[in-house]
């Protein structure tokens, strides 16, 4: 679950970004920037990030707030699943990243997996909708959605891409050390359920 300073942080985020964006009386403007500062002291507080950095990455969006979008794939081969070594992190995870403008969660999908893993695949179904505040992630300056897509292998070979070391497919009872701030095991647990039952309906949290 969230910290509860990291959520208020966001609240006041959301609040500023979207005060400025509709705002047209001066003085609104002034409160909703002294909104927006007091949100970036609060996570430069808390988490030692220099506040230049944290007006870069989190407080210099803008337009309407809305969380933001990450796709991941799910491949399943003879009951083991697709998973890429992080470069960032050493850690693996499902072949996935962030929503791109102009291409649909299917696409990001196909995209995703081609790069970091090498594989062709075709999207079959949607299996999950989570929001990432509800599972055991590290605290994160975002407010996100991760959808999980099943794919299917079509062609292709493993190979590494820019942003991975390693390309594998593995057991339920034999992961390797999971990248946390993409995918939990529980989250992977729930993926081998649907492998195993195909019925099961998507969850949306």
């Amino acid at each position: 679950m969230e910290l509860k300073w990291l959520e208020w942080a966001k609240q006041i985020q959301a609040i500023a970004q979207t005060g400025l964006t509709y705002a047209k009386d001066v003085y609104d403007i002034e409160r909703y920037e002294s909104l927006r500062e007091l949100g970036i002291e609060i996570l430069s507080a808390y988490t030692m990030v220099s506040e230049e950095k944290i007006k870069l990455t989190f407080a210099s969006d803008t337009g309407y707030a809305t969380p933001k979008v990450d796709i991941r794939a799910v491949v399943f081969h003879q009951n083991r699943i697709l998973l890429v070594r992080e470069k960032i992190d050493g850690a693996w995870s499902l072949p996935g990243g962030w929503a791109d403008i102009g291409l649909s969660p299917s696409e990001v999908a196909v995209k995703e997996v081609q790069e970091e893993s090498g594989y062709t695949v075709k999207p079959v179904r949607l299996l999950a909708v989570l929001d990432k505040k509800f599972h055991d992630h590290p605290p994160e300056p975002y407010h996100i959605y991760k959808m999980f897509i099943q794919c299917e292998i079509i062609g292709g070979d493993a190979q590494i891409g820019l942003e991975t070391s390693a390309v594998d497919f593995f057991e339920e009872d034999n992961l390797p050390e999971l990248s946390v701030e993409r995918n939990t095991l529980k989250q992977l647990q729930l993926m081998f359920e649907y492998d195993r039952n195909p019925a099961k309906p998507v969850i949306v949290d």
